[in-house]
């Protein structure tokens, strides 16, 4: 379905794992009880002291001249291995000292302390100066030796600990940690081993070829190379080898990845899977050595397949000028890959599986015989295949009753496999918001409409000439494609907002393989149609019509350059299907030539102007009848512009195509004339 104003992502299934694969390790007892005992010690030591305050320090001759005179000291205890004195006062001193103490008084003491260095004679100093103090006022004192042996046993084996800590740490597995572990393993020694995880058909959630629907030669193709794995002898007891690599392309959305998780449930052999972003990181040479140790355990677990998703993160062509575009650790990287690939034995048994939607920028060693043997194509699905991929998806939807399932497939043209998951989830997510039973038909064109269209927005305030502008506007669009024979046919028109676009048309595209030029004037002429409509209502132009004119000028610019369209150009075509032109600083063509084809551009695009004035201007009742009809009931649809213009000329009408009830998979009869 086209739009004149996406690729949506699927709950990857894991497979069976293998123990050693990307399950997670339980972490022992014996380090739980560590890690707890650790932790215990640690704020052992950081609140040994309890909830009392810290005794603030002194010097002697205060003490001596200003502290003991008052009166306030109830002992003095003198440690002589620390030379130093604790003092303690009494009840009356705390209070009369209390502003010393920030706030906090310790409350059993000692209250002050003082240091001395080792030629103070502490017995005769302490006893000068109780001598000097009345009789009620003199203080005990108290020598002693303090030996603190936990304090020194933890001081001497606390930073062993930590550093037995650190290690146990950072050198467990990091699949421990929750880190994307895989067959060889984590840890900081082990991050050059390969992160692919290995898959085996014991899985929960496996997929096989019957849930991979459509796709039909590429099923061909990949179930072909899953059988050389299981009978390699019916191949190579003739002199046959082996391929050593495929490459599934195709748009996003196709399925590749579901295709190689189906060789994954298929296949009686190891199954590793990894991403090619996974090869990369920030320190040099890991990338190149996850190739090896891939490489490594393929051959160990071999005969085996190995697939490697998106292989454009780390195959990408390299650079010519390495100074200026070049990642030399991506390269490198690269250059291990092809060297495993071309290295190891021709019947070895490890096939390599990989899949892009950016063949163009691939480099071509990774593409050349004798690596990657073979590619296979997957396309967008076509009607049938479409049909096939619905039922897989309504498998456990409940529809309501007598629901034809031959009317979505006609309905999605251009939809993905991807896209067709995201309408059936959307469809029945909408059905559940309107506390429905089951899911109908409306149900699915809403969740259409939502995901082309975007959301409605009913809300957004448009003033009145704003809106009878956008009704004319689309009706422009609608009376030219009608109207023109080799326009795409208009299926439904509406101006309620949706995303970002003020209105929409929705066609229903022929699924044909060629266009002509005369179709893809007439399509112009439609995208066109709604900027002349602003013209001949308003005789004023507005910013409505932008997405038209970028679509617009893009087609006049294939037509002239790509598809030799252009008679003053000829049959030259400046396409590059290699995807090296984007590293080019100079256009393939001079000056001259890039005048001619503004030119033949400019020609077509009045052309198409021309043509849609031409039928709007020929047609002005039936357009402005069309806009009114829209301004009243802001969505209209095909049998409302039939009514109106009468039948369509050449092609057929959208309403034939979906309510045709000729079955998808017998082909439809011959009509006489």
């Amino acid at each position: 379905m086209a739009q004149n104003t996406g690729n949506k992502s699927r709950k990857p299934g894991t497979g069976g794992r293998k123990p050693n694969g990307n399950l997670p390790v339980k972490t022992p007892a014996w380090l739980s009880v560590f890690y707890i005992l650790l932790f215990a010690g640690l704020i052992y030591m950081m609140f040994a002291s309890g909830g009392t305050a810290s005794p603030v320090k002194k010097e002697w001759l205060e003490v001596r001249d200003q502290i003991i005179p008052e009166g306030f000291v109830d002992e003095i205890v003198y440690v002589r291995n620390e030379r130093k004195g604790e003092i303690h006062l009494t009840s009356a001193g705390i209070d009369h000292y209390k502003n010393q103490f920030s706030g906090r008084i310790p409350k059993a003491g000692p209250h002050f302390y003082f240091l001395v260095t080792e030629n103070f004679d502490a017995e005769a100093e302490l006893e000068t100066a109780r001598a000097a103090l009345p009789e009620t006022q003199r203080f005990k004192i108290v020598t002693e030796q303090k030996d603190n042996y936990w304090g020194r046993i933890i001081d001497w084996l606390l930073f062993p600990i930590l550093l037995i800590a650190m290690w146990l740490i950072m050198f467990r597995p990091m699949r421990n940690m929750g880190g994307g572990g895989g067959v060889g393993g984590g840890g900081i020694f082990n991050v050059g081993k390969s992160q692919a995880k290995m898959f085996d058909k014991t899985g929960a959630e496996k997929v096989t070829f019957k849930d991979v629907a459509g796709l039909e030669e590429a099923k061909v193709e990949i179930m072909e190379i899953v059988d050389f794995l299981k009978n390699p002898k019916r191949y190579t007891s003739l002199g046959g080898k082996i391929p050593k690599g495929a490459l599934l392309v195709g748009p996003p959305g196709t399925g590749k990845t579901l295709l190689a998780k189906a060789v994954a449930g298929e296949a009686d052999v190891p199954f590793f899977s990894m991403s090619g972003s996974d090869f990369v990181e920030m320190f040099v040479g890991v990338g190149a050595s996850r190739v090896r140790d891939l490489f490594r355990q393929a051959k160990e677990k071999a005969p085996c397949h190995v697939f490697i998703d998106e292989i454009d993160a780390v195959g990408r062509a390299r650079s010519k000028n390495s100074g200026f575009t070049s990642n030399d650790e991506r390269e490198n990287t690269l250059n291990q890959l092809l060297t495993e690939m071309d290295g190891f034995g021709t019947n070895s048994g490890v096939i390599i599986l990989a899949a892009t939607n950016r063949a163009d920028i691939l480099d071509k060693a990774l593409m050349r015989a004798g690596r990657v043997d073979r590619q296979s194509h997957v396309d967008l699905p076509e009607l049938k295949e479409r049909l096939e991929i619905f039922k897989v998806h309504l498998r456990g939807l409940k529809l309501a009753d007598g629901f034809q399932i031959d009317f979505l497939a006609k309905q999605t043209p251009g939809f993905s496999g991807a896209d067709i998951a995201n309408v059936c989830n959307e469809a029945a997510l909408i059905a559940a918001r309107n506390n429905k039973k089951a899911i109908d038909k409306q149900d699915f064109l809403d969740a259409i409409d939502r995901i082309v269209g975007g959301l409605e927005r009913k809300s957004k305030i448009i003033t009145p000439e704003e809106k009878r502008t956008i009704a004319h506007h689309e009706a422009g669009h609608a009376t030219v494609s009608w109207l023109l024979p080799n326009a795409n046919p208009l299926l439904k028109v509406t101006i309620i907002p949706r995303g970002q676009s003020l209105g929409a048309a929705w066609y229903l595209p022929e699924e044909r393989q060629l266009t002509t030029t005369e179709q893809m004037k007439d399509e112009m002429a439609a995208t066109i149609g709604g900027r002349v409509a602003e013209e001949l209502v308003n005789g004023r132009i507005s910013t409505g019509a932008l997405s038209d004119l970028e679509k617009l000028t893009k087609q006049a610019y294939a037509m002239v350059t790509y598809f030799g369209m252009s008679d003053r150009i000829g049959n030259i075509s400046y396409y590059d299907s290699t995807g090296q032109s984007e590293y080019g600083f100079t256009k393939p063509y001079s000056e001259k030539t890039a005048e001619a084809i503004d030119a033949e551009v400019r020609k077509l695009i009045d052309e198409a102007h021309s043509t849609a004035t031409k039928v709007l201007t020929e047609n002005r009742e039936g357009f402005e009848k069309l806009a009114q009809m829209l301004l009243e009931r802001e969505v209209i649809f095909s049998e409302d512009l039939e009514a109106i213009f009468g039948p369509r000329k050449g092609g057929r009408n959208p309403n034939e195509i979906l309510t045709d009830d000729t079955p998808i998979d017998e082909p439809a009869p011959e009509k006489n004339d």
